[in-house]
C-alpha cells in the first residue's frame, strides 16, 4: 500500500455528493446512484479514504458485487488508490471461499464440487419423472429452480409461493414443478455435487449452525460494501445479515430505476427499506451523470418519469454534466431485415469515418433478434462480438497465446520492445499484423489475440521496464479476476447483458410494442420492469443513440406493429426520426389487444393467463363446489396414471377450476372454456359431463377402461 497518499488526496476530484459518500463516517450508508453518476468511483474512494485515514484495515473490508468483471474493476481501482488486500468479490465467490475454508471444520472432508451448469441434472431429474423436454425448456426449468432457491423455498413450500408470485413453469403445473425440484435435489445428492445457489445456502447453514465459525467470519470482516444492491435476492440478503451479525457498518449502493432482474428473484425492496431498517442511516443521492450527453439524459429521464406515480422507480432524476451532443433519433423500417440492414450500413459508415468499432453497440430485447443483426454486419464486413458468449480467458486462442508467452518469458532478453516481442510470440497462435477480411469467428479470433497485444502496449506505457514475465503475471491476475481486456469489434448484446457497460454510440433495435415491452409482460409490475429495461439501454450511450423499430417482422408482411409505448412521452425530445412515431401511428394497426377481464368477486382487472381463465383473483374465495373440484382432480389423476403422463397434460389446475366454477351443461358450453380444445373435448368431454352430473370418479374411470377394452377388441 502506498504511503504517499494523504486522506485528503483521496477526496480530490470528487464531486460534492461523491465526496460525501467517501468521507461519511463508519456506519450504515445508503447510496442511491443514478446511471453514469460514478458510483464505483465513489465507493472505491470511500474504501480508500477509510484505509488511508487509519479507520479500517484493508483486510477487514469485504466488498461484494454481482459480476466478476465488476469485482475485478473494483480491485483495479483500489490498487490505483494505493489500497491492496480488500476482498472485492461476487456474492458467490466470497461464499465459496468461506465454504471451502470452513467445510473441513463444519462438515468434514473436502467441500463438494460445484456444477458449472444445471441442465444435465435438470434433464436427469425430468427423466426420473418420465418427463421429456427440449433444451430450451430445460434452461427455463433450471431458471425456475434458481428462482425457488434464491427465495429460500423447498419443494414443499414452492407451490404456494409460486402461485402467489404468478409463476408459470414451462410445460408443468406447480405441483409437478415441486416434484421436479425434489427429483433435482436427489440427482445432485446421487452425483455428490452442489449448484451455485447451494454455495450460498450451505454457507448460510454453516454460519447459522456454528456460532464459532460465524464469530470467526465477523472477526475477519468489519466493514461491508454492497454494489448493485437493488439486485439482491432473499438468499443473498440472508447471507449479508449473517456476515453483519447485528452490526451496521455497511454501505449499500443501488438504483431502483435499474431493477431489471425481478424474474430471477432480485428485489429492490432491500434497498428501498434500508433507511427504515437502519434508522440512523445516511442517504446520499448521486445525480450528476458524467457518461451521456444532455440530450440522451433528457430522453432517459422522460422514459423513466412516465412510469407509475410515486417515483419508486425514478428515485434519481439525472443531471447531465457532459457536452451537448446530437439528439437521439427514432427510425422506422418496413421489416426486421430492413432494420438490420440499415443499422449495419450506418455502422459501416461510422467505422469508415474513423469511429472505433469497440465503441459501438447494438442492443436488443431478446437473443433471437441477434441473428438478423449478425448476418447484416457480416455482409457489410463489420467485425462484431456477441456478449454473453464464451469468456475471454476461456477462448482457445487466448489460452494458446498465454501458454506461448509463458514459455517465451524465460528467454526474454529485453532486446525488443514489449509490444514487438509479444506480437512475435502470439503470431504462433494465429495473430497477423492485418486483420482478416472475413467476419464471424475468424475475425473474433484475431480480435482476441490483438487485445493481448494491446494489453502489452498498455503495460509498457505504465511500466516501461516491464517484460514478458510481468505481462504473464498481469494476464494471470486478470484471468483469475475475469477482467478481460477490450476487444475491437461492434458489441451485440441483450439489454440485460448490457447493464453496467457503456459505449460512445448505441443502436437500440426493436423499439416496438411486443418487444419493448415484450408481449410476455403481464401486469403493471412486469410492464414497468420493461420500462426500466429501456431506461438501462438508453443510458448505455455516451454520445449518439439510434432507436429503431420495424412495422412488420418479414418483408411483405402486414405492418401490424406500433412504436413502443414508452417512447410516446419523448416525441419532442427525439430527433428527426420522431416524425416516424406520428406517421407510423397514423398508418399502421396496433397489435391485437386482449379484452379486459375482471374478477367476478371484487372487480379487479385480471392480468395473468391463469386468473383470466378462472375469472377470479387469488384474494377472492373460490365460488365452485369444492366436492366437485376434488372429483375432477381424482378423475384427472386416474387418467394421467393410466396414460403414464403428468396430471397437467390432461388438464391444468386452472382449467379444472374454470370447469368447476362454470359447470357447463353440454359439450358446446364445455368447449368455450380455455384449455378445452377440440381434441380434449373428444377425449374427455363425456367424462367431464358425467362428473358434473354427480358421477363418482372411480365409476367414470372404470367406464373409460371398459370402453377402451371394447375399442381394442
Amino acid at each position: 500500500m502506498s504511503a504517499a497518499l494523504h486522506p485528503d488526496d483521496i477526496l480530490e476530484r470528487l464531486d460534492p455528493e461523491q465526496r460525501e459518500v467517501a468521507s461519511a463516517p463508519p456506519g450504515p450508508l445508503c447510496v442511491l446512484a443514478g446511471a453514469g453518476t460514478g458510483k464505483t468511483r465513489a465507493i472505491t474512494h470511500r474504501i480508500a479514504y477509510a484505509v488511508h485515514s487509519g479507520v479500517q484495515q484493508p483486510q477487514r473490508i469485504l466488498a461484494v458485487t454481482f459480476t466478476a468483471r465488476a469485482a475485478g474493476e473494483m480491485r483495479t481501482r483500489l490498487r490505483a488508490l494505493g489500497v491492496q488486500g480488500v476482498q472485492a468479490r461476487t456474492f458467490h465467490a466470497a461464499a465459496l471461499r468461506q465454504l471451502h475454508y470452513f467445510w473441513p471444520q463444519a462438515i468434514g472432508g473436502a467441500a463438494p464440487e460445484v456444477m458449472s451448469v444445471k441442465a444435465p441434472a435438470v434433464a436427469e431429474a425430468a427423466s426420473r419423472l418420465r418427463l421429456q423436454f427440449d433444451r430450451t425448456a430445460i434452461r427455463d426449468l433450471a431458471s425456475e429452480i434458481e428462482w425457488s432457491k434464491v427465495n429460500l423455498l423447498t419443494p414443499q413450500s414452492y407451490s404456494a409461493a409460486a402461485r402467489a408470485a404468478h409463476r408459470e413453469p414451462p410445460g408443468l403445473d406447480l405441483t409437478a414443478m415441486a416434484r421436479l425440484l425434489e427429483a433435482y435435489e436427489d440427482v445432485k445428492a446421487t452425483r455428490g455435487v452442489i449448484d451455485f445457489e447451494d454455495v450460498l445456502l450451505l454457507t448460510v447453514g454453516v454460519l447459522e449452525d456454528r456460532d464459532d465459525i460465524a464469530r470467526t467470519v465477523r472477526g475477519q470482516y468489519r466493514q461491508f460494501v454492497v454494489d448493485e444492491y437493488q439486485d439482491v435476492n432473499a438468499l443473498q440478503q440472508r447471507l449479508l445479515d449473517l456476515w453483519l451479525g447485528g452490526r451496521d457498518d455497511v454501505t449499500v449502493v443501488g438504483d431502483p430505476a435499474q431493477t431489471i432482474y425481478s424474474f430471477t428473484g432480485a428485489s429492490p425492496e432491500h434497498l428501498l427499506r434500508f433507511p427504515s431498517r437502519f434508522p440512523g442511516a445516511r442517504t446520499v443521492r448521486l445525480v450528476r451523470n458524467y457518461r451521456s450527453s444532455p440530450q440522451i439524459i433528457q430522453l432517459a429521464n422522460a422514459v423513466i418519469a412516465s412510469g407509475p406515480a410515486g417515483g419508486r422507480t425514478a428515485s434519481v432524476a439525472l443531471t447531465a454534466q457532459g457536452e451537448p451532443g446530437p439528439a437521439p433519433v427514432l427510425l422506422e423500417h418496413s421489416d426486421d431485415p430492413a432494420e438490420a440492414a440499415a443499422v449495419a450500413e450506418r455502422i459501416a459508415k461510422l467505422i469508415g469515418g474513423g469511429h472505433a468499432a469497440a465503441e459501438i453497440a447494438v442492443l436488443f430485447r431478446t437473443n433471437g433478434q441477434s441473428q438478423a443483426i449478425e448476418s447484416a454486419l457480416a455482409g457489410s464486413g463489420v467485425p462484431y462480438l456477441v456478449r454473453g458468449g464464451e469468456r475471454f480467458f476461456a477462448r482457445r486462442e487466448v489460452r494458446d497465446a498465454i501458454l506461448l508467452l509463458r514459455g517465451a518469458a524465460r528467454s526474454d532478453d529485453g532486446s525488443k520492445p514489449l509490444g514487438h516481442i509479444t506480437r512475435d510470440v502470439i503470431s504462433g497462435a494465429g495473430w497477423a499484423p492485418e486483420p482478416p477480411t472475413s467476419g464471424g469467428a475468424t475475425r473474433e479470433r484475431w480480435e482476441s489475440l490483438n487485445a493481448l497485444a494491446g494489453l502489452a502496449d498498455d503495460l509498457a506505457a505504465t511500466a516501461p521496464d516491464a517484460r514478458l514475465p510481468e505481462l504473464v503475471s498481469e494476464l494471470d491476475r486478470r484471468a483469475s479476476e475475469q477482467h478481460a481486456p477490450a476487444v475491437q469489434g461492434v458489441t451485440l448484446a441483450s439489454l440485460h447483458a448490457a447493464k453496467g457497460l457503456e459505449w460512445d454510440t448505441v443502436f437500440l433495435v426493436g423499439a416496438s410494442d411486443g418487444l419493448i415491452p415484450i408481449s410476455l409482460a403481464e401486469g403493471a409490475d412486469a410492464v414497468n420492469e420493461e420500462r426500466r429495461l429501456l431506461y438501462v439501454g438508453v443510458t448505455r450511450a455516451r454520445r449518439q443513440l439510434f432507436l429503431s423499430w420495424a412495422a412488420a417482422r418479414n418483408p411483405g408482411g402486414r405492418p401490424t406493429r406500433r412504436v413502443s409505448r414508452f417512447l410516446g412521452p419523448a416525441e419532442g425530445i427525439l430527433g428527426s426520426g420522431a416524425r416516424a412515431v406520428t406517421t407510423a401511428r397514423a398508418r399502421t394497426r396496433g397489435p391485437k389487444v386482449a379484452a379486459v377481464v375482471t374478477c367476478r368477486g371484487c372487480g379487479v382487472v385480471l392480468t395473468s393467463a391463469a386468473h383470466r381463465k378462472t375469472g377470479r383473483c387469488d384474494d377472492c374465495p373460490p365460488t365452485y363446489d369444492e366436492a366437485l373440484f376434488e372429483r375432477l382432480r381424482a378423475w384427472r389423476l386416474g387418467v394421467a396414471r393410466e396414460a403414464g403422463v403428468p396430471a397437467f397434460v390432461v388438464f391444468t389446475d386452472a382449467t379444472l377450476t374454470a370447469i368447476a366454477e362454470r359447470e357447463p351443461a353440454d359439450e358446446p358450453a364445455l368447449s368455450t372454456i380455455s384449455g378445452v380444445g377440440a381434441r380434449k373435448l373428444g377425449q374427455y368431454g363425456s367424462d367431464i359431463l358425467a362428473l358434473l352430473g354427480g358421477a363418482d370418479p372411480e365409476e367414470v374411470l372404470q367406464n373409460r377402461s371398459a370402453a377402451a377394452e371394447l375399442t381394442e377388441a
